[in-house]
Parts: structure tokens; sequence; C-alpha cells
């Protein structure tokens, strides 16, 4: 039974049981979320490597900082 570790149909069944706990309309926001932490944690894990270099000094360039998102305009208001 596990000779070969995980076979397709193993990854299908996971799929399934996500879907089924989640539902379909939570998994894209959640998967946004996980997204947005991975890409907090890698640029924390970058700033700590860069302090690190910096620190030990053996001139090592920080990397360079992630651009930063446009701050979204206030909807206009209408007068009737």
């Amino acid at each position: 039974m596990l000779r070969n570790g995980l076979e397709p149909w193993h990854l299908l069944i996971v799929a399934l049981v996500v879907i089924v706990l989640f539902g379909s309309r939570r998994l894209p926001d959640t998967a946004r979320a996980l997204g947005k932490s991975l890409r907090i944690l890698k640029s924390e894990t970058r700033a700590m490597k860069a302090e690190d270099s910096a620190s030990t000094g053996n001139g090592a360039a920080p990397p360079p900082a992630a651009p930063a998102q446009p701050a979204t305009a206030p909807a206009a208001q209408t007068s009737r």
C-alpha cells in the first residue's frame, strides 16, 4: 500500500477533501492570503540576511526593496 508514497489518486482525494471542507468560494481568498503571507516571510528573511551581511561587513549589497503598492483613492461622493 505504501510502496511508492503519494500517487496521483491520493492527491485527487486530498484536493476533494479540501474543497469539501473549505468550500469553493473560500479557496481563492485562502490562497491569496497564503501568497501574501509567503511574500511577507520572504521579504523579512531577505531583510534579515541583509542585516546579517551588513553586520559581518562582507560588502554584499542589500536586496532591492519591494515595489510599493499604490494607494487607492477614496470613492467619490455623489450628492442628490
